[in-house]
């Protein structure tokens, strides 16, 4: 078996604009999955879309001001850097969920369909903004925190904190849309949970 000793290789900027860029990208397509079958998920993703849902405002609005707290203890606990760009996805990823819609319809799609196809574009999403020093804030953040400081692993924070919210969210939607929405929760948090290792790669 071949091995790379990544700890010498640096990325780019242009390596980290493709890479969050692509990341953004595949988040927000997997977002119109999610919304188109009126699905929930769970992170701070959830609870947008579940206040979108009730209060009728544009999941992009909602969760780009739910993510501003949280910028404070990312410059605080993971420096500059990473603060910088997960603003710079936030914000980014609040636009393209309002503008995607103009672009393409879906006029058929099953919730178990859509239940994966959002978790495979968003868990591949995540991974290529960790690898680049990103993420979309919230309670990733929290979730990679906690994995650096004691390695417990990102993906099993976010599926304990999404039991947190998909508990709440059963009493305000019908048990099926709770059940193919916590399909997708796994599909996601199981992407992460296999191949998100610092010890494979760098993210700088």
């Amino acid at each position: 078996m071949v091995t790379i000793d990544e700890t010498k290789v640096a990325h780019t900027p242009l390596d980290d604009a493709q890479g969050l860029g692509l990341g953004v990208f595949l988040c927000g397509l997997g977002m119109q999955f999610l919304t188109h079958a009126g699905l929930i998920t769970g992170q701070t993703a959830g609870i947008a879309v579940i206040l979108s849902y009730v209060s009728g405002w544009s999941f992009g609005t909602v969760f780009f001001i739910i993510n501003l707290p949280f910028y404070l203890l990312a410059y605080r606990r993971l420096g500059l850097e990473f603060t910088i760009k997960s603003l710079v996805s936030v914000t980014a990823l609040s636009l393209i969920v309002d503008w995607l819609p103009l672009g393409f319809t879906i006029d058929t799609l099953h919730p178990a369909l859509a239940a994966v196809a959002f978790g495979a574009c968003v868990g591949i999403g995540l991974l290529a903004m960790f690898r680049h020093n990103g993420s979309l804030g919230g309670l990733g953040v929290v979730a990679l925190l906690v994995q650096d400081r004691t390695g417990f692993k990102a993906g099993y924070v976010q599926l304990l904190s999404d039991a947190v919210i998909f508990g709440i969210a059963a009493l305000l939607f019908p048990l099926s849309v709770v059940g193919w929405s916590v399909l997708g929760a796994v599909v996601l948090n199981l992407i992460i949970t296999f191949n998100h290792r610092r010890d494979r790669y760098i993210a700088t």
